[in-house]
């Protein structure tokens, strides 16, 4: 029955509109079945100057979108022509299943409606589904806009997690400190220098790939169950995902044992050597250095230099504390000379916590190789794809390097699993530009990868993954191999085929928009990201969401998921 004010369109004519809107389209993906679909004119009139098509000598058969209903209207319809215009530029539009009456923007439709009347597009209005999503915000100016710097100094309060495991590490040691200042600790008392060390270890420990590929494993396996209470792993989640707050902790805790330990000695002189004294002057140096570099303003600033510093203070730092305990257990204040004996340098508790430091460090160095590399660079040059060989489960980041002794780089991998694996990689800063501008056929890459935040979704029964730009390479490998959780990926880019390829652009064609919702703001323009998420994680059912965005993006998610009730986490500055 045709309720009052709709008008049955012949198959024919609404097969030819489909042929017109898919000529003006190229490359739109439409619906193959058609038959006689209902559509609603504001007026009640029918359509009419739609021309008689022969299929049969077309050459591919238009298709339509599954849904049974969309809206022409007549009475505000040059509104709308612009949106043809826009969408005769674009290759791809990605459909929802159902069409939903949403707002368009009103700054998005085009200002000079009798000019697109005279480029002849079609008198209607798109389906807002097919501008998916459909609630769409203006591009935030450049005073809301929040840098990065200020998402870092002004928003990581001290409720984070991150600054919770710092205050408990250095409180801890703060605390055995002053006992032992106090006399109360007297083992701390005359072992501070051990406790400087063992500090040490820990920094290196909670930042080891191989112990923490280790610990992420344990997580999934133990946890991993339906029955486990969702804030069980969201509390697990979100300490594995922080435990930089201990590696600074321990960090700064170290320097203050130290000093704790030359203040006994040159309290003690008499008994200690000068070459003792000054090793551990020197480790108090590169120790300060590096907690001084590490301060988020100077880290944000000069990152590059950060790294190198980090790393070769790191490394001197090592090679002194090597030194340091020798010396300290082969030195003889009765003879005042040095008389390294075997056993009684294995009875030292720093040089067990030493040994196991340095294992920490080398491992990782014994995965790195140079190997070929078969890179892509998309139309819009904004992007890098960086194809190696072999499979690489969900979940896992790869590191990459021009110069291994220098710099490393974490990505995400896009992987089937099977033959070879893909590092999407954004030209965002100058080592990622140079893989734009320099296409690398060779690189250095670490072959045991290590886990990040991504591979914890398998602990959880139903997710959803949100992300923006090249950031979906963390999250494209959970709709293509089989995975525990049940994942819904929410992608948010610009010119999809233009920037991030052919291979790109047809992998996401190819997943099921069940699973994967994709925004293309060339298209539809700067979605309410907010709203979106949280809708979908709703209707999703998810027991958390995952955010890889930037660092304002990313943090104005998860707070909106979390007021709606939703646990949330994405990348933290020190993760």
């Amino acid at each position: 029955m045709v309720a009052k004010g709709e008008t049955v369109v012949e198959a024919n004519k609404l097969k030819a509109l489909s042929l017109f809107v898919s000529k003006s389209c190229r490359g739109v993906s439409f619906e193959r079945s058609i038959s006689l679909y209902k559509v609603v004119v504001d007026d009640g009139s029918a359509l009419s100057n739609i021309p008689e098509v022969d299929f049969q000598r077309s050459e591919s058969p238009p298709m339509l979108p599954r849904a049974r209903t969309f809206t022409l209207s007549t009475q505000n319809s040059n509104r709308y022509f612009s949106r043809f215009r826009e969408l005769s530029k674009v290759r791809h539009i990605s459909f929802d299943h159902t069409f939903g009456q949403l707002p368009i923007a009103e700054e998005e439709l085009d200002p000079d409606p009798e000019k697109a009347s005279a480029e002849g597009f079609v008198d209607a209005k798109l389906p807002p589904s097919v501008l998916e999503p459909a609630i769409k915000t203006a591009k935030p100016t450049q005073s809301q806009a929040k840098s990065r710097l200020d998402v870092i100094l002004l928003e990581q309060n001290w409720s984070t997690v991150y600054k919770r495991l710092f205050v408990v590490s250095f409180v801890l040691n703060l605390a055995c400190l002053v006992l032992a200042a106090v006399g109360h600790f007297h083992y701390a008392k005359t072992h501070a220098a051990l406790f400087s060390v063992a500090n040490v270890l820990m920094v290196v420990l909670v930042r080891s790939e191989v112990f923490l590929r280790i610990v992420f494993w344990l997580a999934v396996e133990i946890l991993g169950y339906r029955w486990i209470p969702v804030l069980v792993k969201t509390s697990v989640t979100a300490f594995l995902q922080s435990v930089g707050g201990i590696h600074s902790g321990c960090g700064v805790s170290s320097v203050m044992w130290l000093v704790f330990a030359i203040e006994e000695t040159l309290r003690h002189r008499n008994e200690n050597s000068k070459a003792i004294l000054a090793i551990a002057f020197a480790i108090l140096v590169l120790l300060l250095i590096s907690c001084l570099a590490a301060f988020p303003l100077f880290r944000h600033i000069h990152h590059n230099f950060f790294e190198r510093l980090h790393r070769f203070a790191g490394w001197s730092t090592l090679i002194l504390i090597w030194a340091f305990v020798i010396c300290s257990a082969s030195y003889d204040p009765a003879t005042k000379s040095y008389s390294v004996r075997g056993k009684q340098l294995l009875q030292r508790k720093e040089l067990w916590c030493t040994f196991i430091t340095t294992l920490m460090i080398i491992r990782p160095w014994l995965f790195v190789r140079r190997v070929g590399v078969e890179t892509t660079i998309p139309p819009a040059a904004n992007n890098s794809l960086l194809n190696f060989s072999g499979g690489i489960k969900p979940g896992i980041l790869a590191r990459i390097s021009r110069s291994p002794l220098s710099e490393w780089h974490a990505f995400g991998i896009i992987s089937d699993g099977k033959k070879r694996h893909t590092i999407l990689a954004g030209a965002v800063g100058d080592f990622t530009k140079g893989l734009v501008e320099n296409p690398p056929t060779h690189l250095w890459v670490r072959t045991f990868h290590f886990a990040g935040l991504p591979f914890l979704v398998n602990m959880y029964n139903r997710v959803v993954l949100v992300a923006t730009g090249s950031g979906i390479c963390v999250f494209l490998s959970f709709l293509l191999q089989p995975t525990k959780a049940d994942v819904h990926v929410i992608w948010i880019a610009k010119s999809i085929q233009k920037s991030y390829g052919d291979e790109i652009f047809d992998t996401v064609n190819k997943i099921s928009p069940h699973r994967f919702t994709v925004v293309d703001t060339a298209i539809s323009g700067r979605p309410r990201t907010k709203e979106l998420v949280v809708n979908k994680a709703k209707e999703w059912g998810a027991e958390v969401v995952i955010v890889t965005s930037n660092p304002s993006g990313t943090n104005e998610i998860v707070n909106s998921c979390k007021k709606a009730g939703i646990p949330a986490f994405g990348p933290i500055w020190d993760s």
